[in-house]
């Protein structure tokens, strides 16, 4: 890439001696020339971003990201899932193994390693737990590790098993590998399509309710402590499971939780429209759920922020809400939702790009003179429409399609690799 300079922009990056200051970077053949004030450059071939009134932060790092690859491509691939990944401000990502055939052996995480070779978007996959994410026989889980995968579990199915589920979090604690449980017990939920409360009373649609999650979320860390075994809780959404997790946490548990980011902001009262748009899984909750979850991320007891960009053909969506598929895309719409849901650039950053790092155990990007960049530059207040131009996904199913966003990436730059909005 070309040198670049990036003029004026706030810095957020803890720890750093220059953190909320207002900032200039050089970046020459991918790397951190100079992070200062006023840097001058006479590169004649010089690329100048204009960053006043914006931030410049580590590059976000998206744990729950459905690509379809392999199998599933006509939903997305992961050349145009990393597109509007990185066109949301994400330099990586972890791939669910919602995929045909699943994830589940080195085959598949090798195949998703070298597709993905030479992009700006680092593609993590993540290893199925049991085998086709059937929920009865482990999968390959330390061939599945030694070639790339960087966490396991059955993705949007939930582990029934407990028994299964105990003897995973034994066998990954032996190589340090770490479980991410998708807390839902499916005898309570029955099946059903939306939050168990007052609009589901109101519609007529029988709902799943908190018990669901929270029973399985007891369940799965009673498990991790008779183990001594770390787990991670992936898009809990009530406030029955940040109590949970918070009163672990103080036990010294090593467990640690995401929120998906359309979590934070919308609730149950969507569906009153029955806008398929709206249905996801776990379901859309109530007001009071969404008050303690943002309050969870605010103390820490919530870790990550994550997508959960999960796209869909059109023919899976525009029909009867209780046919339609779950699930939206929203790889792109992180940012503005975060900055709906009243969370400052300093809190976004925390759970967007250090917390998923330090839950997975990757290093941080350093933001230093001589570190390979990776980072991103992104405004809190530029207005952008999200639409057929502006979408990267080969699919549109959002409720925020055709609506005007506030909170836009300006720029990113990973693996010598520059994009810009």
């Amino acid at each position: 890439m070309a040198t670049l300079l990036i003029q004026s922009a706030i810095l957020v990056s803890p720890g750093h001696p220059l953190n909320h200051s207002k900032v200039d970077v050089l970046i020459k053949n991918g790397k951190i020339d100079q992070l200062g004030e006023h840097i001058q450059s006479d590169d004649k071939k010089l690329t100048k971003i204009d960053g006043e009134g914006a931030y410049l932060s580590m590059g976000f790092f998206d744990l729950n990201v459905n690509l379809g690859e392999p199998g599933l491509e006509t939903k997305e691939d992961i050349q145009t899932g990393t597109a509007a990944a990185v066109a949301g401000g994400f330099t990586g990502v972890a791939v669910q193994p919602n995929t045909r055939p699943a994830i589940h052996s080195r085959a598949e995480v090798a195949l998703i390693v070298n597709s993905a070779k030479g992009n700006i978007v680092d593609v993590l996959p993540i290893g199925a737990l049991s085998k086709d994410r059937a929920g009865k026989d482990l999968a390959e889980l330390f061939d599945m590790r030694q070639t790339g995968a960087i966490a396991f579990s059955d993705g949007d199915k939930s582990v029934q098993q407990a028994g299964l589920m105990s003897r995973g979090l034994l066998y990954a604690k032996g190589f340090g590998g770490l479980i991410i449980s998708y807390p839902q017990d499916d005898s309570v939920a029955g099946g059903h399509q939306m939050n168990e409360g007052q609009v589901s009373t109101f519609l007529g649609m029988k709902g799943i309710p908190n018990l669901a999650e929270s029973i399985m979320v007891s369940r799965d860390l009673f498990l991790a402590e008779y183990n001594e075994a770390a787990i991670h809780f992936g898009t809990i959404s009530t406030q029955e499971s940040v109590d949970l997790i918070k009163k672990a946490k103080a036990k010294g548990l090593r467990v640690t939780c995401d929120v998906a980011a359309h979590h934070l902001v919308f609730t149950d009262s969507e569906v009153e429209s029955f806008d398929s748009q709206f249905k996801t899984m776990p379901p859309l909750r109530t007001k009071a759920d969404v008050k303690a979850l943002i309050k969870g991320l605010k103390d820490g007891v919530i870790d990550a922020i994550v997508s959960q960009h999960t796209p869909h053909e059109v023919e899976f969506k525009e029909v009867e809400f209780q046919i339609a598929a779950p699930g939206i895309i929203a790889s792109q719409t992180v940012l503005p939702l975060l900055l709906r849901a009243g969370l400052t650039p300093e809190q976004i950053v925390e759970r967007l790009a250090i917390g998923p790092r330090r839950v997975l155990g990757l290093p941080l990007p350093d933001l230093t003179a001589g570190s390979e960049a990776n980072l991103v530059l992104f405004s809190p207040t530029k207005k952008w429409i999200f639409d057929k131009q502006t979408n990267r996904s080969k699919s549109s199913n959002s409720p925020l399609f055709g609506q005007e966003l506030v909170g836009q990436v300006l720029a990113v730059v990973n693996n010598k690799l520059l994009h810009t909005n």
